[in-house]
């Protein structure tokens, strides 16, 4: 099989210590034309869903709110996930083209994990607009101004960037004595750091660490302004102004849902590996990469009814 065969040569090609070489979907290399179909209309989606959502915002200035600054920086965010990600996967699959460099794998692996983390903070940012829009509605505009907003959307950028800059420090200077062939689509933390041959300790107790530490911060957070929303809602004379209340909420509760799902699933079928085939790992691990960016334009698009309006009306402007 010549796809066997460019593994072997990658394989010993290893006297390269700054080359490494990616399988793709281990196990499927023989249908990668056949997975390339979803991942390229997946990309396509969360490239038009995101752009148009950005173009909606920031054209209509009835938008130019702080719940649609949260959802533009939500969508520049998984601009760069699918972009980081999904590039480099098609041309494994349609090209072949399975080298990649050490230092741009540390860069791809970089923007993969902080960016996952910034999407996370920014959805806790998302539940701290709906925590002030329903519980303390008048001072509103007070609270959420936009020096406020853009520096909860740097905290949300530089939290996750400087605490993972020294995980990719002590992997820059690990030293990679085995094989070169990282068996997955993308750089993956834990498939690189598999490969050293040096002390991976601090690595995979800092990499273990920062994922519950950030995930866990974050949906404390997020649970704790929901507890809040919720006894605020209750509290509320009629049914109507419940639901209406609620209902500025569902777009953000599907975002969480869409975002954290696939992370619960990927652990869950970390956790029990041996039970799972590789390409299942691999897989579940681009899954949740690559679905949330395609998913969020729909949900906020379908859900808000000022998103939903202003992107109707731009697609009947073209029409004409």
């Amino acid at each position: 099989m010549p796809q066997q065969e460019n593994l072997s040569d990658s394989n010993s090609a290893g006297s390269d210590p700054s080359m490494f070489f990616l399988t793709g979907i281990p196990g499927l290399e023989a249908t990668h034309l056949w997975i390339s179909i979803p991942f390229c209309s997946v990309f396509t989606v969360a490239l038009l869903g995101n752009c148009t959502l950005l173009y909606v915002i920031k054209t209509d200035p009835s938008l130019h709110k702080p719940m649609y600054y949260f959802l533009a920086m939500l969508a520049v965010v998984d601009l760069i996930l699918s972009t980081t990600i999904i590039p480099k996967t098609l041309s494994i699959f349609w090209f072949n083209s399975r080298e990649i460099s050490f230092n741009t794998c540390l860069v791809q692996m970089f923007f993969l994990h902080s960016f996952f983390n910034v999407e996370s903070g920014v959805l806790v940012a998302m539940a701290f607009d709906r925590y002030v829009a329903i519980c303390n509605p008048l001072r509103y505009t007070t609270i959420l101004t936009n020096s406020v907003i853009a520096i909860i959307g740097l905290v949300a950028l530089a939290r996750p960037v400087f605490i993972r800059i020294p995980l990719y420090v002590f992997l820059r200077r690990l030293s990679f004595c085995r094989s070169h062939v990282i068996a997955h689509c993308y750089c993956d933390h834990m498939a690189v750091v598999k490969l050293a041959c040096g002390n991976t300790t601090f690595n995979n107790i800092y990499g273990l660490f920062l994922t519950f530490f950030i995930v866990g911060q974050d949906l404390t957070f997020i649970a704790v302004s929901y507890v809040k929303i919720l006894r605020t809602v209750l509290s509320l004379a009629s049914k109507e102004e419940q639901l209406k209340a609620f209902g500025t909420c569902i777009s953000h509760l599907c975002a969480i849902l869409i975002v954290y799902t696939p992370v619960v699933l990927s652990s869950v079928v970390h956790r029990f590996g041996h039970l799972v085939a590789p390409h299942i790992h691999v897989l579940m691990s681009s899954f949740y990469f690559v679905f949330p960016p395609m998913m969020n334009p729909i949900v906020y698009g379908v859900k808000t009814k000022e998103i939903h309006s202003r992107v109707r009306l731009l697609f009947r402007r073209k029409n004409f």
